[in-house]
C-alpha cells in the first residue's frame, strides 16, 4: 500500500510552495533519505524530511506524484544535520529547500541510483588502493606550559571555547592534540576543522595528514572547498557522510558537511569576515559551528558523549570577545609564543616625513636590504591587486571607469588590461585617451603588481649571501588563479628562493613562514576613516596577523619588526597595535559599540535589492519599509532610509539596501517573519517593477 513522504526540494522561499512536498511512496522512506522526485517537467533530487505522513488536505492518492527513487548506498541524512538545515533556513530567512540541497554537493544533485551506484563502487575500490595505517603514531614534540595548560582545561569546558592566542603560540598544535584525542575516543568519531580561506588549507592538510595518515590511513582526511572539482567535492563528501574520513578541513562550505561521527568542530582564524558567506542563505558558519555542536551534543547526551567547539584567533572577532566577557564561552589564553620568541616591534613611518610620492619610504627600504643581506625574508602586505586602481588621462580628467559598475577598472601591467574586479569586464589598455586623444594617460594609486615592479627595480643591487641578486615575488588572486600555483609560490617562499614577497591580505593569515623577519604595511590608512564601523575591528586584525607572519623563528623573533606606512602615525589604532593589546583595543571599541547600540549591543538586517534602475530598488524598499508599518511589535525595530550600496551599479545591476535594527534577536526575527510575506507583495508595486531580486542579510559583516 502507497505511503506518504515529505520530501524537501530546492524551492525559493517566494515559491508559495511551503517547506516540504507531499509524494507518493511505495516504499516507507527514513527521513534524510536521498530520493528523486519530479517537480514540474523536471526530475530533482530531493531529501525526504520529518513530516506528516499523510497527502495534504484536498488530496487523494490519484492526485499525488510518486517518487521515482531512493538513492541507495546511502545512509539516510541523520537528524543532527536535518535540525542545522532547519535552523539555518529558519535564521536567516530562505527556504528549507534552498538550504538543504545547497548543502550537498552539486555533482550528486545530478546523479539517479545507477550512477550512485557507480560512483560509489570507483570510490571503494580508491579506497582499497590507499597505503594501510601502519598504526604507529608520528613522534611530536612535548606541548609547551600553556599549550598543557589549555588542553588540560578543554575536556572540562562545557561552553564553546574561545582559544585566544598570539600569532605563533602553538594554536595549531593544540587543535591536532584535541582531534588526537576525539578520534582515539570512539571508532566512529570525526572532526571538523574550518579555516577562512581556500589557501590555507594545503599547509593545514599536509600537518594533519603526517599527524594521522600512519595511524588512520590515507584517506582518512579530506578537504572539503569551492576550488575542488565537482567531482572531488562529491568524493570528499562521500567519504565524510559514510564515515570512512575521520578529518575533514574546509571552508565555511564544510560546516554543511553530513558527518555523522562529528566529536569536535574547530573553526580557526574565526574572526574572519570570510566565514560569512555573501550570497544565497548568507549564513555564518562560525555561529553555524556554535550552533551545530550544541546540537550534536544533544543528540549524543544519551550515550554519555558530546561535540565540543573550539574558537581560535589571535585578534577574535568582538562579537566572540563579548561572549566570553559575558560568561556565554570560555576564554582560554596563550599569549607566549612557542620557544618563548617576542612578537614584532612596531615601527610606525609618519609618511608627511618621506620624499613626495614614496611607495616605500627610504628608512623601510633601507631596513628591507639589511635583511635581504643577512639570508632573511620580508613580507610586503598591500591589500590591492593590480598595477594600479585606475588609469587617467591630465588633460580632459578621463578615467578608466567600467562601463557596466559604479566602478573604476583596474590597470594590469603583466597583460596590459584593464579590469573590473566586480563584472570581470575586461579590455585592452588604449593607446589614447578615449575621450580626447591625448597620448599622456597615466596610471593613478599603487597595486602589488607595480609594488613588485618598483621592489625588484630598487633592490636590484642588493645580493643575498651566497651572492645571488634579490628575488621579489607576488602572491595574490591573480598569480594563484592556476591550479597548483598557490602551492608551488609557497613552497618557493619557505625553501627560501624568494626574498621578498608582495600581496594581499591572502598571505597575511595563518601562514607559518619561518625566515620572514620583517613585515611591511604599505597602504593601512584606508581603514582607518572607513564609513563601516566593522573596519577598524578589520584593519587591527589584518596588521595583528600580519605582524605574526614575523619571527615565527624563535631564533630571530628578538629582531623582527612590523613596519606600517601612514599619514596618521597619531591614531588611537596604532597605539594599541605597538604593545600588541588586542584586550585593550576590543575594550575601546564595544565600548563604543554599546554606546552607539551597535553589535554585538543590537542586532542588524539588511535588506538588499537588486534592480534595473537605482529608482526601483529603493521604490522595493520604500514600499517594504511603509508596509512593516502596519505589522505586529514594528515598534520593537527601527527601519532606516533606503540608500545605494558603495558601490552601486554592478554588471549594470543597481543596488540599494535599507537597515533594520533591534535591540534584541528575538525581537528582529519576529520582524523579519512576519515582514516576509510582504516582501514578497512588494514585487508587484508599479515602481518596483524593474527590481531582479531581493535578499535578507541578517547579521551583516559590511555595510
Amino acid at each position: 500500500m502507497p505511503t506518504w513522504s515529505s520530501v524537501v526540494v530546492a524551492t525559493p522561499a517566494h515559491s508559495g510552495l511551503g517547506p516540504t512536498l507531499s509524494y507518493r511512496s511505495e516504499l516507507s522512506l527514513a527521513p534524510g533519505t536521498l530520493v528523486r522526485v519530479p517537480l514540474g517537467a523536471r526530475e530533482v533530487l530531493g531529501v525526504a524530511w520529518d513530516g506528516p505522513d499523510g497527502p495534504p488536505p484536498g488530496m487523494d492518492a490519484s492526485q499525488g506524484k510518486p517518487v521515482l527513487g531512493a538513492l541507495e548506498g546511502l545512509t539516510p541524512l541523520n537528524a543532527a544535520w536535518r535540525q542545522l538545515v532547519t535552523f539555518a533556513a529558519r535564521y536567516y530567512q530562505r527556504s528549507l529547500g534552498e538550504v538543504a540541497l545547497a548543502a550537498l554537493p552539486p555533482q550528486l544533485r545530478e546523479l539517479d541510483a545507477a550512477q550512485l551506484a557507480r560512483r560509489l563502487k570507483r570510490q571503494a575500490k580508491a579506497a582499497a588502493a590507499h597505503p594501510a595505517p601502519t598504526g604507529t603514531p608520528v613522534a611530536v614534540l612535548p606541548p609547551s606550559p600553556e599549550q598543557e595548560a589549555v588542553l588540560q582545561a578543554l575536556p572540562a569546558a562545557t561552553e564553546p571555547v574561545l582559544l585566544f592566542g598570539a600569532t605563533g603560540s602553538g594554536k595549531t598544535e593544540v587543535y591536532l592534540r584535541m582531534t588526537e584525542d576525539a578520534l582515539a575516543s570512539d571508532p566512529a568519531a570525526q572532526v571538523l576543522v574550518m579555516v577562512p580561506e581556500i589557501n590555507l588549507t594545503p599547509q593545514l592538510e599536509a600537518r594533519f595528514r603526517e599527524r594521522f595518515a600512519a595511524q588512520y590511513g590515507d584517506g582518512a582526511v579530506v578537504s572539503m572547498h569551492s576550488g575542488m572539482t565537482p567531482a572531488q567535492r562529491l568524493g570528499s563528501w562521500l567519504a565524510a557522510h559514510s564515515g570512512a574520513a575521520r578529518i575533514v578541513l574546509g571552508t565555511r562550505m564544510a560546516i554543511f558537511a553530513s558527518l555523522p561521527g562529528l566529536r569536535l568542530i574547530v573553526v580557526d582564524e574565526e574572526h574572519d569576515p570570510s566565514y560569512k558567506s555573501q550570497d544565497g542563505a548568507r549564513y555564518s558558519a562560525r555561529d553555524l559551528a556554535v550552533y551545530r555542536a550544541k546540537v550534536e551534543s544533544e543528540a549524543l547526551a544519551a550515550r554519555g558523549q558530546r561535540c565540543q567547539v573550539i574558537l581560535g584567533s589571535a585578534t577574535p572577532s568582538l562579537e566572540s570577545w563579548h561572549a566570553a566577557d559575558q560568561g556565554r564561552y570560555k576564554r582560554l589564553e596563550m599569549p607566549a609564543r612557542i620557544g618563548g620568541g617576542s612578537l614584532p616591534k612596531l615601527r610606525l613611518v609618519d609618511m608627511n616625513h618621506q620624499p613626495k610620492g614614496a611607495s616605500i619610504a627610504p628608512p623601510l627600504l633601507a631596513a628591507m636590504e639589511e635583511r635581504i643581506a643577512r639570508g632573511e625574508q620580508c613580507l610586503v602586505l598591500l591589500n590591492r591587486r593590480g598595477y594600479a586602481p585606475v588609469l587617467s588621462c591630465d588633460a580632459c580628467a578621463w578615467k578608466s571607469q567600467c562601463p557596466n559598475c559604479s566602478a573604476f577598472r583596474v590597470f594590469h601591467k603583466l597583460d596590459r588590461t584593464l579590469r573590473c574586479h566586480h563584472c570581470g569586464f575586461t579590455s585592452r589598455v588604449p593607446r589614447a585617451c578615449p575621450d580626447c586623444g591625448n597620448l599622456d594617460i597615466a596610471p593613478v594609486g599603487r597595486g602589488t603588481e607595480q609594488i613588485e615592479e618598483q621592489l625588484a627595480g630598487l633592490l636590484s643591487s642588493v645580493k643575498r649571501p651566497d651572492g645571488q641578486p634579490a628575488k621579489v615575488a607576488r602572491m595574490d588572486a591573480d598569480t594563484t588563479r592556476l591550479k597548483g600555483s598557490l602551492e608551488q609560490q609557497l613552497a618557493a617562499l619557505h625553501s627560501g628562493e624568494v626574498d621578498v614577497l608582495v600581496g594581499t591580505q591572502m598571505v597575511a593569515k595563518g601562514h607559518d613562514f619561518r625566515r620572514i623577519t620583517l613585515v611591511a604595511s604599505i597602504n593601512a590608512d584606508a581603514a582607518l576613516f572607513a564609513s563601516d564601523y566593522r573596519a577598524p575591528e578589520r584593519l587591527f586584525a589584518l596588521l595583528m596577523q600580519a605582524a605574526g607572519r614575523a619571527g615565527r623563528d624563535a631564533a630571530q623573533a628578538g629582531a623582527s619588526e612590523m613596519w606600517v606606512q601612514t599619514w596618521h602615525p597619531d591614531h588611537a589604532l596604532f597605539a594599541s597595535l605597538r604593545k600588541h593589546d588586542f584586550p585593550g583595543f576590543a575594550a575601546a571599541q564595544l565600548a563604543d559599540r554599546e554606546a552607539a547600540g551597535m553589535p554585538p549591543f543590537g542586532f542588524q538586517a539588511l535588506l538588499r535589492a537588486d534592480a534595473r534602475t537605482q529608482e526601483a530598488a529603493q521604490a522595493f524598499l520604500n514600499a517594504a519599509a511603509e508596509a512593516a508599518a502596519a505589522l505586529p511589535h514594528r515598534e520593537e525595530v527601527t527601519l532606516y532610509p533606503a540608500v545605494p550600496l558603495t558601490i552601486q551599479r554592478v554588471a549594470n545591476v543597481e543596488r540599494a539596501q535599507l537597515l533594520v535594527e533591534a535591540a534584541s534577536r528575538a525581537a528582529l526575527q519576529r520582524f523579519l517573519a512576519a515582514w516576509q510575506p510582504l516582501l514578497l507583495d512588494g514585487r508587484s508595486i508599479p515602481g518596483a517593477r524593474g527590481l531582479i531580486r531581493f535578499a535578507v542579510d541578517i547579521d551583516p559583516v559590511s555595510i
